[in-house]
């Protein structure tokens, strides 16, 4: 249990690190707020769709996981997505905050949690069982996003306008593209395989440090009540679920895994970023982010430590 508690750990201190270091460029006077908004919006248009192309070009297709673990998976999600769309909009009156809750909600950090906790605790199969998962989720996370910010954010939207507003999304056309060089099994020369692969790697660091760097406290006071509510269905309510309805479902103790973190990881890092540029809350986004991650460092370990217990993890 202790490698599982530093892989969590090691999951979710770096977050913290690259937060704390945008709040402290800004306060210290090194980076101003229209600089930030300016590289938000380039991270957002040009380094995301990089990093969406290389999760799913980097998948290795010789692995493969059961049909019904990823029905129950994918079938849970888009459930969830139908139950919030009829419950937020009746509790939350502000649509620029209904989107930025909905997604709180149905999206997770799981390509930065999933794949490393999977392998930490189930070795090579719970990798492979994670990073098929992702692939799939993925741009299921990111195409459902564009929906509801562009529905959200006011107005009514023709259908073939709404259409072309998600195939031209930065994140939607990376993923796509990702999925073409997949299925294709083109190989792209290491030359560019490398530039491409690090500029995914500095996605997450740059959108954290955008999003420290423009935290304010203050609006985390006067969103209160709609934070924990949001905070404690994802990080506890939802993994809780899962654990329960895994059995009845036929789930292995991988696949358990799997999906547990899938539902109880942090609020994905990419919804702050959608959210500022797309006509939702982005304060609340940046808090949902912000909040979920620190306090997933205690409940995941929880439930890792429970499903130990009980002989879900051997």
């Amino acid at each position: 249990m202790l490698s599982s508690f530093l892989i969590a750990i090691n999951a979710v201190l770096p977050f913290i690190v690259y937060l704390g270091f945008g709040y402290l460029m800004k306060h210290i006077g090194l980076v101003e707020e229209p600089f930030l908004n300016k590289l938000n919006g380039v991270v957002f248009k040009a380094f995301f769709p990089f990093l969406m192309f290389w999760n799913l070009y980097n998948v290795d297709t010789d692995f493969s996981v059961r049909g019904r673990f990823l029905t129950v998976a994918v079938g849970s999600l888009l459930l969830l997505l139908a139950l919030l769309c009829l419950t937020v909009p009746r509790i939350v009156k502000e649509r620029s905050k209904q989107s930025v809750i909905i997604q709180a909600v149905y999206r997770s950090n799981f390509v930065l949690f999933g794949i490393p906790m999977a392998e930490s605790v189930f070795g090579a199969k719970g990798a492979a069982t994670a990073t098929v998962l992702v692939a799939i989720v993925v741009p299921i996370y990111n195409a459902f996003a564009v929906i509801l910010f562009e529905y959200y954010r006011g107005g009514d939207i023709k259908p073939l306008q709404l259409l072309k507003n998600i195939v031209t999304n930065p994140l939607i056309l990376g993923a796509l593209v990702g999925l073409i060089f997949l299925l294709l099994k083109i190989q792209l020369p290491a030359s560019l395989e490398k530039p491409i692969s690090e500029f995914s790697g500095l996605t997450t660091s740059m959108a954290l440090f955008v999003l420290g760097g423009t935290l304010r406290f203050s609006s985390m006071r006067q969103n209160r009540r709609y934070l924990w509510p949001v905070i404690g269905i994802k990080l506890l309510l939802l993994p809780l679920l899962v654990t329960l309805l895994a059995g009845p479902l036929g789930l292995t103790n991988v696949e358990r895994f799997v999906f547990l973190i899938m539902s109880g990881a942090p609020v994905a890092v990419s919804s702050f970023t959608m959210a500022a540029n797309m006509g939702g809350d982005g304060d609340l986004a940046g808090e949902y982010v912000f909040l979920s991650t620190l306090v997933s460092l205690g409940t995941l370990f929880a439930f890792i430590f429970v499903y130990h217990s009980v002989g879900y993890i051997a």
